[in-house]
């Protein structure tokens, strides 16, 4: 897993409520076992016709909006629990989603694969979809750091929250098993003592029972 600390990037709009995991990955498409390619299907029913030919006014099909932060609607990532929607919006290159709410799942499912959800208020979230009407060009930086995403324009300065493994982890690149290995000689330690304080108990208990 690659290493996050900040990016800046313009944003891909998607100003869509309650998009659910088979919109944005659908099902016939997760045969494969690995994590690559996923992001040639990402959206398919909304980027592809009936003959698999490019929607022209399709956001992701606009070469303008080409960016590494999908900003969407409300409820993000509901339905099914199915992995392979962090693995789609990953592979195709975005890094970061923004929204004003993110299903639990799905929210596990990202930071566990280095994708980074941003979640701010309904109302901050209009105000820059509104802005991206405006001018759409406009830069945004997501400092993990120090949580905050802020437009270059000065306009919008937000903080989000994100618990404190899961920052570690997209700071270092690590994911479940590399976090584990970080921490071993901690592990190794606090196991030692622990036996140590064990065998205590035992011969205490032993000592106790030879007296009965």
């Amino acid at each position: 897993m690659k290493k996050f600390k900040k990016l800046s990037s313009k944003l891909t709009p998607l100003n869509i409520e309650n998009i659910d995991t088979d919109q944005i990955i659908p099902a016939r498409f997760l045969k494969a076992v690995t994590r690559d390619g996923f992001g040639d299907n990402l959206f398919r029913d909304w980027r592809y016709d009936n003959y698999n030919n490019l929607k022209n006014n399709f956001i992701l099909n606009k070469k303008k909006f080409d960016s590494k932060i999908l900003l969407a609607g409300r409820n993000f990532g509901c339905g099914s629990s199915r992995e392979h929607a962090a693995w789609a919006i990953y592979d195709y290159g975005f890094r970061v989603v923004v929204s004003s709410f993110f299903a639990d799942i799905f929210r596990n499912n990202a930071l566990n694969n280095g994708l980074l959800v941003v979640q701010i208020k309904q109302d901050i979230l209009d105000k820059v979809f509104d802005k991206l009407i405006e001018d759409p060009s406009v830069y945004f930086n997501v400092d993990l750091i120090n949580q905050k995403f802020y437009s270059t324009d000065g306009i919008f300065d937000e903080k989000f929250e994100i618990n404190e493994y899961n920052k570690t982890c997209l700071l270092n690149g690590f994911d479940n098993i590399d976090y584990l290995l970080s921490i071993k000689e901690k592990i190794v330690k606090y196991e030692e003592k622990n036996d140590q304080k064990n065998c205590r108990i035992r011969w205490g208990w032993y000592w106790t029972r030879g007296y009965e």
